[in-house]
C-alpha cells in the first residue's frame, strides 16, 4: 500500500511538472538564441546583398566574442535544461524541493559567467596573433577558423592545442553528463508501468533531445573532427544549423509544447 501510494504520487507531480513545466531555462535559453542571432544574421544577410564586404579588426573580435558567448551559453544552458528534465522524471518527489528559484538563479549565473570566461580566454589567444598577407576571411562571419588560417606565426599552434584543451572542460564533459541523464530518463520511462505516463515522460524530453541532437552534432563536426577530413564548405553549410538554423527553430520546436499553441495551430490548419 505504501509503495502504491508512492506511485500515485510520483504520477501526481509528474503530471503537475508536465502541465506546468519551469520556464527560467528557457528564457535563458531564448536570451542566448537573440544575442547569436543579433550578432551575425545581419551581417550575414547585408554580405549577401552585397556580394562580400569588410569589416574592421575590432567588429571581427567583437562579433567573434559575443558569438562565442552564446554559443558556450547554450551548451550550459542545455545541460541545465537536462539536469531539469532528470530531476522531473526520475525524482519528481524531490524535484519541487530541489529545483528552486535560488538554484535556477545560481544555474544560470553559471552558464553565463562560464560562458563569459571561456570567450575571454580564446579571445585574448586570438587578439594576440600576428597576421599577415591576405586579410581575406572565407567564411560569412567572424569564427576562430578562418581568423587562425589567417595567422602567419607558430603561436596559432598554440591557441589551436588551448582551444582543444578548453573543449573538454567546458563542451565534451557538459555532453556526457546530457547523455548520462538521458540514459537514467530512458530508464526511468521503462520503469513506468502506464503508457500514458510513458508517453508524457517522453514528449517533455523530445524537444530538449532535438536541439541538443541538432546543436551538439553540428558543433563536434566542426570543431572536432579535423579540417581535413571534411571541405571548408561544408563547415559553412553546417555553421548556418547552430548559428541561424538552432536559434530559429527552438521557439518554435519549445512552442509546440504548450497545449494553447498547439490548439492555436490545429485551428488554423483545419481553416
Amino acid at each position: 500500500m505504501a509503495q502504491e501510494a508512492v506511485k500515485n504520487a510520483e504520477g501526481r507531480l509528474l503530471q503537475q511538472h508536465f502541465n506546468d513545466p519551469s520556464t527560467d531555462t528557457y528564457e535563458q535559453l531564448s536570451l542566448a538564441d537573440v544575442l547569436l542571432s543579433t550578432s551575425i544574421t545581419p551581417n550575414f544577410l547585408w554580405l549577401l546583398l552585397n556580394g562580400g564586404g569588410t569589416i574592421s579588426a575590432t567588429g571581427c573580435i567583437t562579433q567573434l566574442y559575443l558569438y562565442a558567448v552564446s554559443g558556450a551559453s547554450e551548451f550550459y544552458l542545455l545541460t541545465a535544461m537536462a539536469y531539469d528534465r532528470y530531476l522531473a522524471i526520475c525524482s519528481p518527489l524531490h524535484y519541487a524541493s530541489i529545483m528552486g528559484f535560488r538554484l535556477c538563479l545560481y544555474m544560470s549565473l553559471c552558464c553565463w559567467g562560464l560562458a563569459f570566461l571561456m570567450s575571454m580566454i580564446m579571445n585574448l589567444l586570438i587578439y594576440n596573433l600576428q597576421f599577415c598577407g591576405s586579410f581575406f576571411i572565407d567564411h560569412y562571419f567572424c569564427d576562430s577558423s578562418p581568423l587562425l588560417e589567417l595567422s602567419c606565426t607558430d603561436y596559432k599552434l598554440v591557441v589551436k592545442l588551448t582551444q582543444m584543451i578548453l573543449m573538454i572542460p567546458f563542451t565534451i564533459l557538459p555532453f556526457c553528463f546530457i547523455i548520462y541523464t538521458y540514459v537514467s530518463i530512458g530508464l526511468a520511462i521503462l520503469r513506468i508501468s502506464s503508457t500514458e505516463g510513458r508517453h508524457k515522460a517522453f514528449s517533455t524530453c523530445s524537444s530538449h533531445l532535438i536541439v541538443v541532437c541538432m546543436y551538439y552534432g553540428t558543433l563536434i563536426i566542426v570543431y572536432m573532427v579535423p579540417s581535413k577530413g571534411h571541405h571548408f564548405n561544408i563547415d559553412k553549410i553546417l555553421s548556418l544549423l547552430y548559428t541561424v538554423g538552432t536559434p530559429f527553430f527552438n521557439p518554435v520546436v519549445y512552442s509546440l509544447r504548450n497545449k494553447d499553441i498547439k490548439a492555436v495551430l490545429m485551428k488554423q490548419v483545419r481553416n
